[in-house]
């Protein structure tokens, strides 16, 4: 693959964010950065030393929709915007998806017993939104199709981290272009979204993480280009380390599990350091695990007083 790496500075605390630049029938830009002016100048620079300037992009492909991936689409006005057809409803942000995004997010807060406080900080997330492209996506792509102009260079869809996400295989050289999915120093956060559907169906995020994990090891790449940090190489051990410290969590978790308790209790046993700084972050998290622990038949979730409460089975 004809790919050259771009890293672009982000607000947030995983750090840099990287985008790539592939040639091929056409000249297209993985990923985009935050919507911010280092951003901008770190595009422009590493477009520039591939030999290329901002207006000769025609085609940005973008992984998933968080804002440290999908915020410079507005700098790529001419070109083809590419992407899961769920990008569009943050790039859009109509205001009736905005007002059923955080009809979601509250109805998910009060049946996990988050007290009302915390809720607006939790839903409304406006910094983050200002971080955010406005230009809608001109073509949507689906699991198992190929990208414009990239002959054998094919879309997978692997949600859990977001809905939108999607990893891209070259299928002559098995490298993959992966997002957010597999990280080397990090494991990606499966956060809480709501559906593609638009349903009030919560996604079980940490479960399609690592069903979409699975999916990766299966295809045994030989190079992954993360979404952040460094290239990965020694993609199935790296796979199975993530899962590994998965089951090391749910060990953990279970064990607090000791009377029935909801959500947020778990979460406040499990991160009693950060949980109120990073809420919306750590009851992902526990959620998540609950989820697996549902799942795998060790714990039974039911509704006392319109408030989710969960027990050993």
């Amino acid at each position: 693959m004809n790919i050259h790496k771009i890293v672009i500075p982000t607000p947030y605390p995983i750090g840099d964010v990287n985008a790539f630049l592939v040639k091929g029938d056409k000249l297209s830009l993985f990923d985009v950065g935050p919507k911010t002016q280092d951003a901008l100048d770190a595009l422009k620079r590493g477009i520039h030393e591939a030999g290329f300037k901002l207006g000769d992009i025609e085609q940005v492909v973008l992984t998933h929709h968080h804002p440290d991936h999908a915020g410079w689409v507005d700098a790529f006005s001419q070109a083809e915007i590419v992407g899961h057809e769920y990008n569009d409803h943050f790039l859009r942000r109509t205001p009736e998806f905005m007002a059923y995004r955080s009809n979601f997010y509250r109805e998910q807060l009060q049946l996990q017993a988050v007290p009302e406080k915390y809720l607006d900080k939790i839903v409304e997330s406006k910094e983050a939104l200002k971080l955010y492209g406005s230009t809608p996506l001109t073509k949507y792509i689906e699991d198992g199709q190929e990208v414009p102009g990239h002959p054998g260079l094919k879309a997978i869809y692997t949600p859990g981290h977001a809905q939108s996400h999607l990893i891209f295989l070259e299928e002559s050289t098995n490298e993959v272009i992966g997002g957010d999915l597999l990280l080397d120093k990090v494991a990606a956060n499966p956060l809480v979204e709501p559906p593609t559907d638009l349903s009030t169906n919560r996604p079980k995020a940490l479960i399609q993480q690592q069903e979409s994990l699975k999916l990766l090891r299966e295809l045994n790449a030989a190079k992954v280009f993360a979404g952040h940090g460094e290239d990965i190489v020694k993609v199935n051990e790296l796979i199975d380390k993530r899962l590994q410290k998965d089951q090391m969590r749910l060990e953990q978790l279970i064990k607090h599990v000791d009377t029935p308790k909801t959500v947020i209790e778990l979460t406040m046993d499990l991160y009693p350091a950060n949980y109120k700084s990073e809420l919306g972050l750590t009851l992902s998290k526990t959620m998540g695990y609950l989820d697996c622990l549902v799942r795998d038949g060790l714990v039974s979730e039911e509704i006392v007083n319109e408030v989710i409460v969960y027990h050993r089975s």
